[in-house]
């Protein structure tokens, strides 16, 4: 009877990584028998399945708690309470003790067959990686992949076969080696599939959202996502862990917005686990999240936390959260000597294991001490970073650059950095302060040496080539909000060069600095020359804003000249534009309504004559009569521009800027374009509103509301007609999306698409809303159709009512049959319907149909 419980237990321990609801169940019968027989070898494996299934399906602590009582009963073999050691290595490290789990695979050893030390080296990789010993957890990996490549094969060798391939992929992806990393994930997912490990499988695939951003593959990112949210459903601390290591690469991809909505979903249900490990690494994530996005108390409560947690772990990124402290009281008190001494301690201690962190604190430092008027601080601190003076110091071998990894500022190492100790080993001594410092860094310590040097020129000069570098690693990336995260990495720069620019107060200088950097985040080779720029107005003005500091700015370039103004307050401005928004809204809810039909004053007119005035009122001159062409900034990305009074019926083309404006205008026109239509589900006119788009034109092309059709009527039409619903994600710009009907057209969906219509027109609410992390690249669902090479999109700003949005659409398309051109069409449309709301952004200056009278001239 004894020999049939031990192989009852056994059996459950395998079927644990199969079905482990299943095997809890059976472990738990087996547990009952042989305690009832005094089946004391059958209770302690029975135990280790009940803990092992446990583990699966995320309850730790019950799981540790089945291990132990394995573990403390008296009369077993040694071996089997070795093996019991062996599985609470995983569960102690999950649990946030990986120098404990270390301590209890020391016990295990002696007592294990080669075979179980081969598998008792899969979990220890995992807790050596979590304290930053990569290299030993890679050594641990191949050491055990080897012993099990030549075992019998049972379902438990290829388990720990497969999970070890698992882990150091995992170890080979927080290293940035992102070809090893897919090889072992690949072969872990193939070889768990082929032996019927279904949940190991979900695993292996959990890490692919991971892996496809780490390679800038965002829209396979999160397909892989919805399918493991699939997948994972009913194992919550497996989901959990899947969410916030996908946070991690998107925060690692300068994607805060995204990383932020995982981890909203992860650190609940990572708590309810009590998986401290990963709660820990989610902590330190969101409080990098809440500094990036400008929530510097809520950073710094969770950094806090996070350095706690960490600290007591052992772990070595207790720095980074250390790091994340100091920034969030950087940005919520004044400037003290206090802070700095603080500042100065962090680069210190980053500078063992962190080299870009620890540079970028530097930085902080050093403008920090210039603030308080510390110049000898600031230009010693300046000079560590000092190109030049890295350029100085010996070469060092190859070797010593491959724990570095490129990326600036939030990189890859926040999941799992290497331990300090090994760090400074590896690099042969003491760390040095230049290497590893992001190129953004390098060049503004170099500008802000020159500047300190009164050498305006050098100056300038540091500045362009940073930009350069940051432009030319962005530029690697054809997802262009990727690509535009990126180059925040040179926003500081940036802003520094321009600020160089405004000082010389010479309108064509500023201007060349605020289209260059718009440039770097838009992906485009430079800024465009003066002369291209006049040459393409015409009669039109370019009205291009510029935010400095706290100051907004305005340049105006007609075909005859260049003028530059300050206008306004970036934060006045902000309020009004939020105040025109709100009675906006409220007039579309029919609570208010322009025109002052209850009797009143108009408080939509009222606000918007107060724009007019704080942003047009200096340089009315000069676009006096003009159709403009308008690059904002700031808050004026979500600006209706028909509402300002002086541009009622004006044609007005909003861009994100002058080398954007001057690339869209490139793309070809036809005669008679292909008009493809389509409406979504729960909006009362769309249907007739399509019916009336469609008549507008010669062909067309009625499709169905679903993803599918839209997708194929994306790469077919000169022009495409949504009318939906929409939904704009302020957070996260590329969860932005178009209701259809079945599912959501997301903005992410988009980046797929290499040649979309040169007209879409998006017949939906907030459609146009854009958030900017950097000038020049503005996300979301009209961002992006111009970013993939539309050359125009009209969308609207405001939530618009159904019957108002068909008069306003009925009457645009008729005047772009007629070769009226987009931006005049819809002021035409805006001014006779009285609606406003929607904007023409991209090239609307040029007729989508060219009509037969122009054909006609341009044959004579």
């Amino acid at each position: 009877m004894t020999e049939g419980l031990v192989a009852r237990a056994e059996e459950a321990i395998l079927q644990s990584g199969m079905d482990p609801a299943r095997a809890l169940d059976s472990a738990r019968a087996v547990f009952a028998a042989a305690q009832e027989a005094g089946a004391v070898e059958a209770a302690v494996i029975a135990l280790r399945a009940m803990a092992l299934a446990c583990r699966e399906l995320g309850d730790l602590e019950t799981a540790e708690s089945h291990l132990r009582r394995a573990i403390a009963t008296s009369g077993a073999p040694a071996e089997r309470l070795a093996q019991a050691r062996l599985s609470l290595v995983s569960v102690r490290t999950q649990r946030g003790h990986p120098l404990q789990a270390l301590r209890v695979a020391a016990m295990a050893w002696a007592y294990l067959s080669p075979l179980d030390r081969a598998k008792l080296d899969t979990q220890r990789a995992v807790a050596l990686a979590h304290l930053g010993r990569h290299q030993e957890a890679v050594a641990s990996c191949d050491r055990a992949l080897a012993v099990l490549a030549e075992a019998p094969g049972t379902i438990d060798d290829q388990r720990f076969r497969a999970g070890g391939l698992l882990n150091r992929g995992l170890v080979h992806a927080y290293q940035g080696r992102w070809t090893q990393a897919t090889r072992d994930i690949a072969s872990c997912l193939e070889l768990s599939q082929r032996a019927g490990l279904a949940h190991l499988a979900r695993l292996a695939a959990a890490n692919l959202p991971f892996l496809a951003v780490r390679q800038g593959d965002i829209p396979a990112a999160f397909a892989h996502y919805r399918a493991c949210e699939d997948t994972l459903f009913g194992y919550p601390e497996r989901l959990a862990t899947m969410r916030a290591d996908f946070a991690g690469a998107l925060l690692a991809a300068h994607l805060p917005g995204e990383a932020r909505a995982m981890l909203s979903l992860a650190v609940p249900e990572l708590e309810a686990a009590g998986a401290q490990v990963a709660l820990a690494e989610a902590r330190l994530r969101l409080a990098q999240v809440e500094l990036v996005t400008g929530d510097a108390r809520q950073a710094l409560a969770v950094a806090r936390r996070a350095e706690a947690e960490l600290t007591a772990q052992g772990c070595d990124s207790w720095r980074l959260a250390a790091e994340v402290v100091l920034r969030a009281r950087l940005a919520l008190e004044p400037p003290s000597r206090e802070l700095l001494e603080r500042l100065l301690a962090c680069a210190h201690d980053l500078a063992s294991s962190f080299a870009a962190e620890a540079a970028a604190v530097r930085l902080a430092a050093a403008e920090l001490a210039l603030t308080l008027g510390d110049t000898e601080t600031a230009t010693a601190q300046l000079s560590l970073l000092d190109p030049e003076a890295a350029a100085r110091r010996p070469a060092r071998e190859a070797r010593h650059l491959a724990p570095l990894l490129d990326a600036p500022a939030l990189s890859l190492r926040h999941l799992i950095p290497l331990a300090s100790a090994q760090q400074a080993a590896y690099l042969g001594g003491e760390p040095d302060p230049c290497d590893g410092v992001p190129s953004p860094v390098r060049w503004h310590a170099a500008a802000l040496l020159a500047g300190l040097r009164g050498d305006s020129a050098a100056a300038f000069a540091a500045v362009h080539r940073g930009l350069r570098e940051v432009g030319s690693e962005a530029g690697r990336f054809d997802d262009p909000s990727l690509r535009a995260h990126m180059a925040r990495a040179g926003h500081r720069l940036a802003s520094f060069g321009l600020g160089l620019a405004i000082d010389t107060r010479e309108p064509e200088s500023v201007f060349a600095w605020a289209e260059r950097w718009r440039a770097v985040a838009g992906g485009r080779p430079d800024a465009p020359g003066m002369t291209a720029v006049r040459s393409a107005l015409a009669g039109a003005a370019l009205v291009e804003f510029v935010c400095h500091d706290d100051a907004l700015l305005v340049l105006v370039i007609t075909a005859t000249g260049i003028t530059l103004r300050r206008v306004a307050d970036t934060a006045t401005v902000s309020e009004a534009v939020v105040r025109l928004r709100y009675g906006l809204r409220r007039a579309s809810l029919g609570d208010a309504a322009p025109g002052g039909r209850h009797g009143g004053p108009d408080p939509v007119l009222a606000e918007a004559t107060i724009l007019q005035r704080l942003l047009l009122e200096e340089v009315a001159e000069e676009i006096d009569g003009r159709a403009l062409v308008i690059v904002p900034a700031g808050p004026l990305h979500t600006l209706p521009w028909s509402v300002l009074p002086c541009l009622h019926a004006r044609p007005v083309s909003v861009v994100p800027s002058a080398a954007a404006w001057l690339a869209a205008r490139e793309r070809a026109r036809r005669a008679q374009p292909l008009v493809i239509a389509a409406a979504g589900p729960g909006l009362r006119h769309a249907a007739t509103e399509v019916e009336r788009v469609l008549a507008a034109h010669r062909r067309t092309e009625l499709v169905r509301g679903r993803l599918a059709d839209v997708a194929d009527a994306l790469g077919r039409a000169d022009v495409l007609h949504l009318a939906a619903h929409g939904t704009f994600h302020s957070r996260s710009p590329l969860l932005s999306s178009i209701e259809l009907e079945d599912g959501p057209l997301m903005a992410y969906d988009l980046l797929t698409h290499d040649c979309p219509p040169r007209l879409v027109v998006l017949s939906a609410c907030d459609s146009g809303m854009a958030r900017v992390p950097a000038e020049g690249a503005p996300l979301g669902l009209a961002g992006t159709f111009l970013a993939r090479g539309a050359a125009c999109v009209v969308a609207g700003l405001i939530p618009v009512p159904d019957d108002e949005a068909l008069a306003l659409m009925t009457l645009f398309h008729n005047l772009i049959a007629a070769g009226e051109p987009p931006a005049a069409a819809l002021a035409t449309a805006s001014s006779k319907t009285r609606v406003p709301g929607f904007a023409c952004f991209g090239a609307g200056e040029h007729p989508v149909v060219v009509s037969r009278s122009r054909r006609d001239a341009r044959g004579r």
